[in-house]
């Protein structure tokens, strides 16, 4: 498959890649190598992964990254009340020694968690290693050997190969500097808010049911305010909700009424201060300038 046509089949999921983004992909799935996407909150980054696994019939295994995350919670543990229930019943039956612990060591009582899981799927999954700026330093060194090797060592099982190599797909909103050694094993894309074309297609391929000339006052309205001076700039999510929220009230020009307007705003603007800046007649004046 070309990047054309992963394009075509990205878009026709759902997904509207740039040409640059839908390069990035084509190359990370040819060459094997993890895919690291930069960008800020909303523009589609985790949404292009669950695109991708779609467009393949492919199961999308997803690693939420937060702070403290560690090796049990990312790549796998003991079932430790399993090997106590175990080792209990071995007792009862007068059993003991090393079988009892080659046993309960096996992988019946492993719990794998999403990086484990990812290398040991028969067809290969994409793998979404989201937000991972938001995890510790510490924890990047677990992925080294996954995503370089694409294999994971357990000391009582010694080391698990890939069953079948994943498509791992690495989000990063930019609020941390990532390490040199993450960087130099993933291909890289930056993904910005998208052009005022690029949205009106992504708004006719998700909300088809909305009228084109509402369509164009809504992205021209969405593009006009993320000009203002925001604490949180509305990303391409929010401007689905917005639409939906037009749709569901019936509102088929946002000029004609100012406080039905007003209301639905709350889809777009996340804080107390962003809702103060954006008042009726600051919200009026945009939409006035957004066909």
């Amino acid at each position: 498959m070309t990047w054309n046509n992963l394009q075509t089949a990205l878009a026709d999921s759902g997904y509207i890649a740039s040409d640059d983004l839908s390069v990035a992909i084509h190359l990370s799935i040819t060459l094997g190598r993890p895919l690291l996407l930069e960008g800020a909150a909303g523009v589609g980054k985790t949404q292009l992964a669950s695109s991708l696994a779609t467009q393949r019939s492919s199961r999308l295994i997803r690693l939420q990254c937060y702070e403290g995350l560690d090796a049990a919670q990312a790549i796998y543990e003991w079932n430790y009340q399993r090997q106590l229930l175990s080792i209990r019943a071995a007792a009862e039956d007068g059993e003991t020694g090393q079988s009892v612990e080659a046993r309960i060591f096996s992988r019946e009582f492993l719990l794998e968690r999403p990086l484990l899981a990812a290398i040991t799927q028969k067809t290969p999954p994409v793998l979404l290693i989201d937000e991972i700026d938001r995890a510790d330093e510490e924890f990047e060194a677990y992925l080294l050997e996954i995503l370089s090797e694409f294999q994971v060592t357990i000391p009582e099982l010694g080391t698990i190969t890939a069953t079948s190599k994943p498509i791992v797909i690495l989000t990063s909103n930019g609020t941390r500097d990532l390490s040199d050694a993450l960087r130099r094993r993933c291909l890289y894309a930056y993904v910005d808010y998208p052009s005022r074309e690029t949205e009106l297609a992504i708004l006719s391929a998700r909300c088809p049911a909305v009228e084109t000339r509402l369509r164009v006052q809504i992205v021209g309205f969405v593009q006009k305010l993320r000009e203002e001076d925001l604490e949180k700039v509305p990303g391409i999510a929010e401007t689905l909700d917005f639409a939906a929220a037009l749709m569901g009230l019936g509102i088929a020009d946002l000029t004609s009424n100012p406080a039905a307007l007003q209301n639905t705003l709350s889809t777009l603007l996340k804080t107390q201060s962003d809702r103060a800046h954006i008042t009726s007649e600051v919200a009026g004046r945009i939409a006035g300038r957004s066909v």
